[in-house]
């Protein structure tokens, strides 16, 4: 299949198939089946994010739950790190279905990515059964190489953390030589960029220091850059994609805009990371620095989804997939809040010292990352699923369209609900923990047993019941939507593609 074809073949995919009764893989690239296979995983893991975080949070509430049959800080692992890989399995299957569109022509190297697939998934299964099989014993080497290395969020054994940097360096290769052999694009060239930071981050946090301070400066490599540096970028990169196919915005719009990006990513968020080195013995100009950086992260991302929609609006704004725009949207403003306003409520050095390490950071977590990175890759599944089934009518007045507007309301009253439930057992914390009784043992028992505090932890337990109540709607939406669909959607973004 030569370049010409593949934009052929994007143009014409609708004419090709006058109606859906369901998927039809027959309609996809050999990338985008590849891509399908990561979705699947993704959204499996997504549920078991959400299930992982509700046990955990019952167990915040009646202690005794699950006693000596799922430990707590298992619970928390599980939910946090199927979190991180649920997002960047959407990430990697992204990008494998927008690979070929973009470059003009096949996947190299598609059968090493095909195992790298299986042998990513299979590493994850492993890993989760190992967790919940040997929750508890001695640490020593063996244990890091085989169960747990211990450091807070990054769990995985050292066998995994080889495995992930393998599997990221065959993703590598597929996208640049791809690029490499047909068209080669601004938006090429950013996530090649990228994609060398994301596998060589990732090594940051693979060696041990004996020095504390220098160990958890590497080890906030990855926590803070790997993850809010490298993947905002990936995030731009895969907007500005969708916008283009979404809403036939102009390719030099959301260019412009992802090279803004990268400059201030990897500026601001290299300079960013300073607001996490309160406690570890740097120099004392990194905490106004990091403060005010890490606020400038989400910035480019919001302006391109602002001038995306402006100019569209402009040109009759054009649109046949109203969830997957919708999902656009939420980020773009998710984004700003979770990533920027709630980060930088919290991460100025005068602040931060009475909300380090408090509920204040979980609050900023969960709006942050569902905020940033669900958000888009859900938007991505809308987009996909169109496509899968023959470029199908997904605007106004689709069949059942209230299950993919009652999903999206849940999901983010769910979700802003646990951040503000959050918020405030945070700055309870920071007020009787840290204000009054100065970080002593007798003022973390003394905010932990507060009211306000256990009365927050009720009300988060009740959001997250919200939140997996729309991920379930979500999911069934995604399996049906537009199954019975005959009308076809015009396909939007042709011209942006060719410029």
């Amino acid at each position: 299949m030569n370049g010409i074809n593949l934009l052929q073949q994007a143009r014409h995919c609708g004419e090709r198939f006058s109606a859906s009764t369901g998927l039809n893989s027959d309609n996809l690239t050999s990338g985008q089946k590849l891509a399908v296979n990561y979705f699947t995983v993704a959204v499996i893991l997504f549920i078991a994010q959400i299930l992982f975080g509700l046990l955990a949070a019952m167990q915040f509430i009646w202690p005794a739950f699950l006693l000596d049959i799922l430990d707590f800080n298992v619970n928390r692992m599980v939910h946090i790190n199927a979190m991180v890989v649920w997002m960047l399995y959407g990430f990697i299957g992204s990008i494998y279905w927008l690979l070929e569109d973009e470059s003009q022509t096949e996947i190299v190297g598609l059968p090493l990515g095909r195992l790298a697939f299986w042998v990513l998934t299979a590493a994850v299964t492993v890993v989760v059964l190992v967790y919940l099989l040997i929750q508890t014993g001695a640490g020593k080497d063996s244990s890091l190489w085989l169960i747990n290395e211990g450091r807070e969020y990054i769990e995985a054994p050292r066998w995994a953390d080889i495995g992930i940097v393998i599997v990221m360096l065959v993703f590598f290769y597929n996208v640049v030589a791809t690029f490499s052999k047909g068209r080669w694009s601004g938006i090429a060239g950013v996530l090649t960029l990228d994609l060398v930071a994301l596998a060589g981050l990732y090594l940051a946090g693979m060696v041990y220091m004996t020095n504390l301070s220098q160990d958890q400066y590497w080890w906030w490599w990855v926590i803070h850059l790997w993850v809010e540096a490298t993947w905002e970028v990936l995030v731009g990169v895969i907007m500005a994609w969708t916008l283009m196919k979404l809403l036939g915005v102009r390719r030099q719009i959301v260019q412009t805009w992802l090279y803004i990006e990268v400059a201030l990513m990897f500026g601001s968020g290299i300079l960013g990371l300073g607001h996490h080195y309160f406690w570890i013995g740097t120099p004392d100009y990194w905490l106004t620095i990091g403060g005010f950086f890490s606020a400038l992260e989400p910035i480019p991302l919001v302006a391109m989804v602002v001038h995306a929609i402006y100019d569209t609006g402009r040109h009759s704004f054009k649109n046949s997939n109203h969830p997957a725009l919708a999902w656009v949207i939420a980020h773009a403003f998710g984004n700003f809040l979770g990533a920027g306003v709630w980060g930088f409520m919290h991460t100025l050095p005068q602040i931060n010292l009475y909300t380090h390490g408090t509920q204040w950071s979980a609050s900023h977590g969960h709006l942050a990352f569902f905020g940033a990175y669900a958000t888009i890759n859900i938007a991505f599944f809308y987009l996909a699923i169109q496509h899968w089934r023959g470029n199908i009518w997904m605007g106004e007045e689709i069949e059942h369209a209230w299950r993919w507007k009652w999903a999206i309301a849940l999901l983010n009253i769910g979700v802003m609900g646990m951040t503000v439930a959050l918020l405030i057992a945070g700055y309870e914390q920071s007020f009787i923990e840290r204000a009054l009784e100065g970080s002593s043992w007798a003022g973390y028992f003394s905010g932990q047993n507060h009211p306000a505090f256990q009365n927050a932890m009720v009300w988060r337990l009740l959001f997250g019941v919200v939140t997996a109540a729309g991920l379930g709607l979500l999911v069934w939406d995604l399996l049906t939507i537009g199954k019975t669909e005959t009308r076809l959607a015009k396909v939007i973004g042709a011209e942006s593609a060719e410029s």
